[in-house]
């Protein structure tokens, strides 16, 4: 047979290609890796267009966490069972790192949402509320409406009758009327300050939801500069501190009150 050196040239192209791609999907602690995440959550990729990136075959195990159908966790002393839903509702149905990072900073200290009214904003699989129910909270866990059907079967999954605290579903939409909203003792958020044209709304709902003695924890990863001006506009109404951050995640817990009116 003739030698095809175009053919030869091609067929190592591929397989170049073929172990870059398994090296990044298999090793997901990579910076390359952490970069995809990053964009997966930024541009909330359709499951089609993520697949279609692999061209070798790939077991669930090296799937991206949060492309995995279900993830397990055993937090605030209880097994949880989370299904995950990236195809359908994007970043809305997945465990994010600032999730996981939050809940195991809530069970180094408990106090913060014991026998405490507690709302969860933009809480996705309600992770964080969940685990602030067993650690002994009454939460609230609230989203948009077209996450409401799986934030509630994810709950509705994980109820302990031994619990301590409380959960209940609630609908709230940050760019809608917020009077029938009360206001609660500690408000949580995890990765919820990175679409730039929420912010307001977001600054918005804080205001309306916290007294002046409500503690705020938000759980982010800092990606872009624009992440920083959410806190700039905080800053405004809140006094706002660093008191937590996860090196090996990269992720900042920050607590906020609200800024005493002078009388």
């Amino acid at each position: 047979m003739p030698r095809c050196d175009s053919c030869e040239m091609l067929f190592v192209i591929f397989c170049c290609i073929s172990v870059t791609v398994y090296n990044v999907i298999a090793d997901e602690s990579t910076s390359y890796c952490n970069k995809f995440t990053q964009d997966c959550h930024e541009m909330e990729l359709p499951s089609e267009s993520v697949t279609a990136l692999a061209v070798v075959p790939y077991t669930e195990g090296q799937l991206l966490p949060h492309h995995r159908p279900t993830r397990d966790f055993h937090l605030g002393g209880q097994d949880i069972h989370i299904q995950q839903d990236w195809g359908s509702l994007g970043v809305a149905a997945v465990v994010w790192d600032a999730a996981i990072v939050l809940c195991e900073y809530l069970e180094l200290h408990p106090e913060v949402v014991r026998q405490k009214q507690v709302v969860e904003l933009g809480a996705g699989t309600g992770l964080v509320g969940i685990v602030a129910s067993y650690l002994g909270g009454h939460v609230t866990v609230t989203e948009r409406r077209e996450a409401m059907p799986n934030l509630s079967k994810t709950v509705d999954t994980n109820r302990v009758d031994s619990c301590p605290g409380s959960i209940t579903v609630k609908e709230l939409d940050w760019t809608t009327d917020l009077s029938a909203h009360p206001q609660y003792d500690i408000i949580l958020g995890a990765d919820i300050i990175y679409i730039e044209d929420t912010f307001q709304a977001l600054l918005t709902t804080l205001i309306h939801t916290a007294r002046e003695d409500t503690s705020v924890l938000l759980s982010c990863r800092i990606r872009y500069d624009r992440d920083l001006n959410f806190l700039t506009l905080l800053e405004g109404h809140f006094h706002v501190e660093q008191i937590h951050y996860d090196k090996s995640r990269d992720i900042k817990i920050f607590s906020t009150k609200k800024i005493k009116t002078k009388t």
